[in-house]
């Protein structure tokens, strides 16, 4: 199979979620792949430079996208908050904020969810660009 079908491609950004000294698991355009030694071996990566802007998700502008990248609460709250779906680089769109700030309803994984202005402070998100947000 080329590797190329499966959305890599020369320039393209790809994230390394584990490797091993015989597989790694990586992450392309959302699709998340594992591949073994003989593999890898074929794939050249530079390291990206890490400038994007980490915001707690409260801090959101309505109808934008982001993704997650940690969740600062305590191990309860923390394993709700998972449980419910909002994992690290899972995206998510917030769809609305009421009137005094909270709650705030979000979408993620193919459903909506209402949060707690003190959980949302507690989320750490990365904001997409326009042009990603689709």
């Amino acid at each position: 199979m080329h590797l190329s079908n499966l959305g890599l491609a020369p320039g393209e950004t790809i994230e390394v979620v584990t490797k091993t000294k015989n597989s790694a698991i990586i992450i392309v355009k959302g699709s998340r792949l594992a591949f073994d030694a003989s593999i890898l071996d074929k794939i050249d990566l530079t390291p990206a430079e890490e400038n994007e802007e980490k915001i707690p998700l409260s801090e959101l502008p309505v109808g934008r996208s982001a993704i997650v990248t940690d969740i600062f609460a305590a191990n309860e709250t923390k394993r709700r908050l998972m449980d419910m779906g909002i994992t690290k680089r899972t995206r998510l769109l917030l769809r609305k904020v009421a009137p005094l700030g909270d709650p705030l309803e979000i979408s993620l994984r193919g459903y909506e969810l209402t949060l707690r202005k003190s959980e949302a402070q507690m989320i750490s998100v990365v904001m997409l660009d326009e042009g990603e947000e689709k």
